[in-house]
């Protein structure tokens, strides 16, 4: 059995190793598809729905779906972008973001993304929670009120025995990410920095590191979010 597979994007033929989840697959062939919660070198989780795609004409999220010979995914779509663009909205009525405001703007994929999908007003009422800004650890402020929810901070962030030092506390909309009050000491200046850049917003913050790279020459003041996928030269085996 060959380890390649054919599959279709959008109609276009793209090839891949087989079993290979379909957003990296896509990656390899020029195509970007959205997602927030995944990660590269961490195990997806499927929980933002945001890379959801048509796959043989059934919803699935294309970071934890292995590719297939013969696939035909639905991407760049009308209703599968409007699907994207409405949990974006429902992601910044849900908090508190204040774009102008927060260190990681320009930084941020939440952000990006919003510019991308030309998110203006959010159709849904704004919920204003009341959430504190955690700067009790000497090392990261945990802004509560610009975190999502995406785990990824849990994912990859863990001690030399695999432990996670961000945890989950209390439940339903009262749900927020902490370090953890027993391993939060051995978050080191590098575990916290590679916490900021996990973060896909500014939730994560390293003590007076927050406007080191200054507005306007950040990662998506200029280009797209995307835009480095969609423009790659694509060499075809």
């Amino acid at each position: 059995m060959s380890q390649f597979v054919r599959f279709t994007i959008d109609g276009t033929e793209c090839m891949s190793t087989r079993g290979q989840y379909l957003v990296d697959a896509a990656r390899d062939n020029g195509v970007y598809i959205p997602t927030l919660c995944n990660f590269p070198g961490v195990k997806p989780k499927g929980g933002c729905r945001i890379c959801t795609v048509r796959v043989n004409g059934k919803l699935m999220t294309a970071c934890t779906t292995p590719v297939a010979e013969g696939m035909s995914i639905e991407n760049e779509i009308k209703d599968i972008n409007e699907l994207r663009k409405s949990i974006i909205e429902l992601l910044f009525i849900e908090g508190n973001h204040f774009c102008p405001a927060c260190e990681k703007s320009g930084n941020c994929e939440l952000q990006a993304l919003a510019y991308r999908f030309r998110m203006l007003v959010p159709r849904y009422p704004y919920q204003f929670p009341v959430r504190r800004v955690d700067a009790s650890h000497p090392r990261i402020i945990k802004e509560q009120n610009r975190c999502i929810l995406c785990k990824r901070c849990i994912r990859a962030i863990t001690d030399e025995t695999g432990r996670s030092i961000f945890a989950y506390r209390r439940r339903s909309a009262r749900v927020e990410v902490v370090v953890d009050p027993k391993l939060g000491k051995q978050l080191t200046e590098e575990l916290a920095q590679k916490a900021m850049d996990v973060c896909p917003v500014g939730s994560i913050i390293v003590k007076e590191k927050g406007f080191h790279v200054p507005i306007g020459e950040r990662k998506y003041d200029t280009t797209p979010i995307g835009s480095d996928i969609e423009n790659m030269q694509i060499t075809k085996i």
